[in-house]
């Protein structure tokens, strides 16, 4: 992988012959991994089932301009139980900056979402989940034709019913980049792919308008070039009317 410049972006074997894959074929093959999540091709692939879900979500902001940031060992680190995201923030400079490969223009929208400006260098935002957090499941499945599949499902615990409210969801794909590798000192959750849904008992299906049932969303979502397959999952929390984190989870890709 990666972006700095200087160095060489190295596609993976399954990205540089997925471009031969059909991707109407893909996007069905991605779908029905999803919309099954049963099944023991998505439970062998890579869910939050049985994983402690994050305490609390630090998203950590670095503006594409600066690669010093990025290098940066005094980065916040989170803390035992929490979890640390990246976002690279597209710069006016564009294709010129030297974290460009890595940039999203997800990263504005959250940045506007959060009412903070996009010109920033650095920012970090920590939120903590609410205690007795509703029961969320993250999933993705396979990597094809350029895309993976990816989902999210928040259903009520046994003999409760979900709130009776709008939530927004976040579903992220994000690539785990070890300490020590692509220039980073530290560890790192880089945001490559993004969705946010708006979930609530009016907007709902028929199957799902009984607060007692779940919740769901399955998509595909694209690879970025440069991005590793092998090092993707996905992560999601859900927020209440007022913004808090009543919910989170985090997949762990079996090996």
């Amino acid at each position: 992988m990666l972006f700095l410049k200087g160095f060489r972006v190295n596609l993976s074997a399954s990205v540089r012959l997925s471009a031969k894959v059909n991707w109407r074929a893909a996007f069905g093959l991605l779908l029905v991994a999803q919309l099954a999540p049963t099944t023991a091709w998505a439970q062998s692939s890579c869910s939050s089932d049985g994983q402690r879900a994050p305490t609390a979500l630090i998203e950590r902001f670095v503006n594409a301009d600066c690669d010093t940031c990025w290098r940066d060992a005094k980065t916040v680190k989170p803390k035992a139980g929490e979890l640390a995201l990246d976002w690279i923030v597209s710069s006016a400079r564009g294709d010129e900056a030297p974290l460009s490969a890595a940039a999203t223009r997800d990263s504005l929208y959250r940045l506007e979402a959060l009412n903070q400006p996009t010109t920033k260098r650095n920012f970090n935002l920590r939120r903590a989940v609410l205690p007795n957090p509703l029961p969320l499941r993250v999933a993705r499945g396979v990597a094809l034709g350029g895309y993976i599949g990816a989902s999210i499902e928040l259903k009520p615990a046994r003999g409760k019913a979900l709130p009776v409210q709008t939530m927004t969801a976040q579903l992220l794909l994000v690539e785990e980049i070890p300490a020590g590798t692509d220039g980073t000192p530290v560890a790192r959750n880089l945001v490559r792919n993004s969705l946010q849904l708006t979930w609530n008992q009016t907007n709902a299906s028929p199957q799902q308008a009984n607060p007692s049932k779940r919740l769901h969303e399955s998509r595909p979502m694209s690879i970025p070039a440069g991005a590793n397959p092998d090092r993707l999952r996905v992560v999601g929390w859900v927020e209440d009317s007022v913004g808090r984190v009543i919910g989170s989870a985090a997949s762990q890709c079996l090996k």
